[in-house]
């Protein structure tokens, strides 16, 4: 039976996507040998053709049982799924949490109130890649990043009520909900400049945004030999 899982779709860097696939190549030729190895040693001369057929049965059979507990990664979404497991464990993420409430993480995009972490194109993201995570795993990432971020998010929704989102946010936000950007712009504008140490508590908040995409980022970066977390002894 199938596996099910669940797709995320995130923005790379040139060289982050280099990285993942320089340690796809490398994976899977670690497989190759691995079962080339094994083939030689079970597949002696004179094994019968029902005989050598249960061992390739056998050889595919463990090379699943060791993709799945991470030991092999064969495909791009093997390797993501051992590096997010490693990233959620290092940050402190790796367990269970509650339920988010009904619709909390059906909006696109960053959390509210927030600016991209990186422009797409020249200087920014400049790939996009799919992901598919075991369904379990996804949905711990999607919950970990919600309830990290909530308290900052609340948070930035308080900042814009005394002081405005800025021009950029209230255009973005503006956008998404099909409101004319001139009333935007006019709306913001009417706004109280806010002053500096208002705008350093902004930045913090942002600073405390956890995305999906972020998490997924920091895990391709491990598979890569990134600089990361150190993972917390077991015991």
């Amino acid at each position: 039976m199938a596996m099910v899982r669940m797709k995320f779709h995130v923005a790379l860097t040139e060289h982050a996507l280099e990285g993942l696939n320089a340690t796809r190549k490398a994976e899977r030729e670690r497989e190759e040998e691995w079962i080339a190895g094994l083939r030689q040693k079970l597949l002696v001369p004179g094994t019968s053709r029902r005989a050598a057929a249960a061992v390739r049965r056998e050889i595919r059979a463990q090379v699943a049982q060791r993709r799945r507990t991470g030991e092999f990664g064969g495909t791009r979404d093997d390797i993501v799924t051992r590096a997010v497991r490693q990233e959620l464990r290092a940050r402190g993420l790796d367990r269970k949490w509650p339920k988010p409430p009904e619709g909390a993480l059906d909006g696109p995009g960053r959390p509210w109130g927030t600016p991209p972490s990186a422009p797409m194109g020249e200087g920014g993201y400049t790939h996009r890649v799919s992901v598919n995570l075991p369904l379990a795993l996804g949905e711990t990432v999607r919950r970990a990043a919600y309830w990290t971020s909530k308290a900052a998010v609340e948070g930035l929704q308080e900042w814009a009520d005394r002081w405005g989102d800025g021009i950029d946010v209230a255009i973005r936000e503006a956008e998404r909900d099909g409101v004319p950007p001139e009333l935007a712009l006019m709306s913001a504008a009417g706004r109280p400049s806010a002053p500096q140490s208002a705008l350093e508590i902004r930045d913090r908040l942002r600073q405390q945004i956890l995305t999906t995409g972020d998490l997924l980022r920091a895990a391709v970066d491990r598979t890569a030999g990134g600089e990361q977390p150190e993972l917390p002894d077991d015991g």
